[in-house]
C-alpha cells in the first residue's frame, strides 16, 4: 500500500516536531501548557498545526488508494502535501511568513485534489 509509505514519512515529521516541542520544554524548564514562553508558544503552534492536517490527509490518500486510483496520483498528492508540511513547520520554527504561505498553499492544493479525486474514484455503482 503506497499510502504506507506516505504515513510512515509524515510520522517522522510529527515525532520531529514533538522533539521540537520537549527540547524547548527542558530548555526552560516548562512542565505543562506554554508557560508564556514564545520559543515553547511556536514549537506547539508547529506540532499543532501538522496534527490538524495530517490525519485526516492520510486518511483520504488511503481511501484513494482502495477506491483504485493511479498509483502516481497518490505518489505527486503524497509529495507535494509532505513538502508543503516540511516548508510549513520550518516557517513556524524559522517565523517565515513566506514558508508558511508557501507551505499551506501546497498544502491545501494536495487536500483539494485528494478531495476531487476521491469523488471522482468513488465507486458509485457499489454504494446502492
Amino acid at each position: 500500500m503506497v499510502t504506507a509509505l506516505y504515513a510512515s514519512l509524515l510520522t517522522v515529521l510529527m515525532i520531529w516536531l514533538a522533539f521540537e516541542v520537549i527540547k524547548q520544554r527542558k530548555l526552560n524548564q516548562i512542565a505543562h501548557a506554554d508557560g508564556g514562553i514564545e520559543s515553547l508558544q511556536i514549537a506547539r503552534s508547529a506540532q499543532s498545526n501538522a496534527m490538524d492536517y495530517i490525519p485526516i490527509t492520510v486518511i483520504l490518500m488511503g481511501l484513494l488508494e482502495m477506491n483504485g486510483a493511479n498509483v502516481w496520483f497518490i505518489h505527486t498528492t503524497g509529495l507535494v502535501f509532505i513538502i508543503g508540511r516540511i516548508i510549513h513547520a520550518k516557517g513556524i520554527l524559522g517565523r517565515s511568513l513566506t514558508g508558511r504561505k508557501q507551505g499551506m498553499i501546497m498544502t491545501l492544493l494536495s487536500m483539494v485534489s485528494l478531495i476531487v479525486l476521491n469523488l471522482v474514484y468513488l465507486p458509485f455503482d457499489k454504494m446502492f
